[in-house]
């Protein structure tokens, strides 16, 4: 039981474009049970698409086509797909209607272009899109049921929703399951040689690795005699993979970092404040980004600075002119500032060289020092030096802040190592 996915669009091979379409139709058809073995992206050539759909439909179940549904001459989509069947094209005037009605609906008047848009191969089947002017369908070719929808993510998305996924869940085996594992800290290569061990170990299972800097997300894929079955031991070696990779892992599929810290301190009742200087606020937004941030961040002061890390955060200038501002000094009386005007229980702080410039040999560009301040315990401090490149160094920066966050509010070991 195989599903494969079409992407069509000049503007993808060409790289104008990223293709988040396939990625969520890849992962929405292996939550059903397919094992999706192809992803093509092809131009808006029509012997090409023809080709494509041809070859799709001897090899697999269900293909998904995304994108050339449009009223330009270069959405050929349609055109290829009744000629890949070797059948005419038929106009379907109740679909046009309800294109001009949209457009009237905002006060315009449809282009005859657009009329194409009502052009279906003989015997396809309507995909209605209630979003967006132009409808997607579905065919038979061969073995395999087609289906061909926008490229517009939304309404994509729609459409799946709404007409191709209660016709393809009865097809797939639904024999398999999958569970996803989300980590920092540790890289990619380091997570695989941990758990690899694993697959030979158990019968049916495929761990698979995606990178997201600078997370790492597992994913446990377990196929079974039956879902049941697929499912208990997905979470069983899941369980297993949480135990070796330890305080990596932070959530699954749906968590976010930030929400993850957010949520520990809420549930610890504890607060927290931030004193950011390289990273600009990132900190500060990856907590805000979730409701109820307020009920756990007091600050966020983004102090570039030294006359704002002395005058918000009462950092000295005899401190800022012995070591810098770049320095394990400064971060902890930053972090200890922070604590002290927010009344928090916790303070975190960055201070760094994101570069591209601004380095020294002493220090150089990627350089960084964070802070941890706690009410009644001993301020400590930590250095990194991150080679990536400003964005990177950034966002790196961050992630470590809300980590030491994140394990001080837990009780873990705070020695966060070089994985």
């Amino acid at each position: 039981m195989t599903a494969a996915i079409l992407s069509i669009g000049t503007e993808l091979t060409r790289g104008e474009l990223i293709n988040t379409n396939a990625a969520w139709l890849g992962e929405e058809l292996t939550k059903l049970g397919f094992d999706v073995t192809e992803h093509a992206t092809v131009d808006d050539d029509l012997d090409r698409i023809v080709t494509l759909v041809r070859r799709f439909s001897e090899n697999h179940r269900v293909v998904i086509a995304t994108g050339g549904l449009g009223p330009t001459s270069d959405d050929l989509t349609t055109e290829a797909a009744a000629k890949a069947a070797e059948v005419g094209l038929r106009r379907d005037e109740r679909v046009v209607e309800g294109i001009r009605q949209k457009f009237k609906a905002f006060g315009r008047v449809m282009p005859e272009s657009n009329a194409k848009q009502g052009d279906f191969p003989l015997g396809a089947d309507v995909l209605p899109n209630a979003i967006g002017t132009a409808p997607g369908f579905a065919m038979t070719l061969g073995g395999a049921r087609l289906f061909f929808v926008p490229g517009v993510p939304r309404e994509m998305k729609h459409i799946f929703r709404e007409s191709i996924l209660p016709a393809v869940a009865p097809l797939a085996e639904r024999r398999t399951h999958q569970v996803h594992i989300r980590t920092f800290g540790m890289t990619e290569s380091g997570v695989a040689q941990a758990v690899r061990h694993l697959e030979t170990e158990h019968e049916g299972l495929t761990l698979g690795y995606r990178a997201h800097f600078p997370e790492i997300e597992v994913k446990v894929h377990v196929r079974a005699a039956t879902a049941h079955d697929a499912t208990e031991r997905a979470e069983a070696i899941a369980s297993e993979v949480r135990r070796i990779l330890g305080d990596a892992v932070f959530g699954g599929k749906e968590d976010s970092f930030g929400e993850v810290v957010g949520a520990a301190l809420r549930d610890k009742g504890k607060t927290l404040a931030v004193a950011e200087s390289c990273t600009g606020g990132q900190v500060g937004e990856m907590l805000t980004r979730f409701p109820g941030a307020s009920d756990y961040l007091l600050l966020d002061a983004v102090v570039y600075a030294n006359s704002a890390k002395e005058a918000v955060l009462g950092v000295s200038p005899e401190l800022l002119r012995a070591h810098g501002a770049v320095s394990a000094e400064t971060a902890a009386s930053m972090a200890e500032g922070a604590l002290r005007v927010a009344r928090a229980d916790i303070a975190v702080s960055i201070t760094g060289i994101a570069g591209p410039g601004g380095g020294t040999e002493d220090k150089p560009v990627g350089t960084v020092f964070f802070g941890l301040a706690r009410k009644g315990e001993p301020t400590i401090t930590k250095h990194r030096t991150l080679p990536w490149g400003r964005d990177r160094v950034q966002t790196l920066s961050a992630y470590v802040a809300l980590e030491l966050v994140r394990r001080a509010v837990l009780g873990r070991d705070l020695n966060l190592g070089e994985r």
